[in-house]
């Protein structure tokens, strides 16, 4: 993974378990209808973080083996998940995952693949997958134009966002993606929302990692300009975040 990467959400593992969006069951209803998805398969879930997609195939019935470098990330998945015999925790990278050869029919990275390393991560996940197994990529991109918050909230993040504008999936094309999969993907696009109080929303902007953390001088200003934001925008106390969720899925033709 990208230096550093690995790292980046450790002090953030407590928000970002309370307030990162889940994904829609569509997702799930979309593998098995067009890559005959079922719960005997087993994924591994490349970059699993504190196990939200994790669960979405858990609960579908699915195995998991959550292969996540940051321990405290991983540590958060397997309090999540430890309802769950079908879940196993992993110490590994998208560069090395530790799987056995041709272990998986599912590798799937949600919200992770950007920080991959894709010339090792390529032949990597080839390696895990079974012969036709299939990669499904999948990240919720937050809409900002969508209503006046969203418009005033992106604003939010270009002024205070400590490296926005360098990280995160929106530098990732179809065609980047098609580049690491050696050939086509298909794309289906589902809607997503989260419902937020002010003390979630707070939550939910510190999770992010380009976010300033509380010893830095933008932090509140950042979070004043947040409470007004959320004054002058809420109804009935609550903000609608809107998301479009991407999924993207297809064989390994490495």
């Amino acid at each position: 993974m990208i230096a550093d990467s690995t790292q980046r959400f450790s002090n953030r593992v407590d928000n970002y378990v309370k307030y990162r969006p889940s994904y829609p069951t569509g997702v799930i209803d979309t593998l098995a209808q067009e890559t005959g998805l079922a719960q005997s398969s087993t994924v591994a879930d490349v970059g699993s973080g504190t196990g939200i997609s994790a669960e979405l195939f858990l609960k579908a019935g699915c195995s998991v083996l959550g292969v996540e470098p940051n321990r405290k990330m991983r540590e958060a998945a397997e309090k999540l998940l430890r309802g769950y015999p079908a879940f196993r925790s992993i110490a590994g990278t998208a560069e090395a995952t530790t799987l056995p050869d041709n272990s998986v029919e599912y590798a799937i990275a949600a919200q992770a693949f950007h920080w991959f390393e894709p010339l090792q991560a390529g032949p990597e996940i080839s390696r895990i997958l079974k012969p036709g197994g299939w990669i499904a990529l999948l990240w919720n991109s937050r809409r900002t134009t969508s209503t006046p918050f969203l418009k005033a909230y992106e604003s939010l993040l270009q002024t205070y966002g400590t490296d926005y504008q360098s990280v995160g999936h929106k530098t990732v094309s179809k065609e980047s993606l098609e580049a690491f999969t050696g050939g086509p993907l298909s794309l289906k696009t589902l809607y997503n929302e989260q419902i937020f109080n002010l003390s979630s929303l707070k939550g939910r902007l510190l999770s992010s990692s380009y976010i300033p953390q509380k010893d830095h001088p933008n932090f509140q200003p950042m979070m004043t300009q947040l409470t007004q934001l959320f004054e002058q925008y809420n109804q009935n106390g609550q903000i609608r975040v809107e998301y479009d969720t991407e999924l993207y899925w297809g064989h390994s033709y490495r």
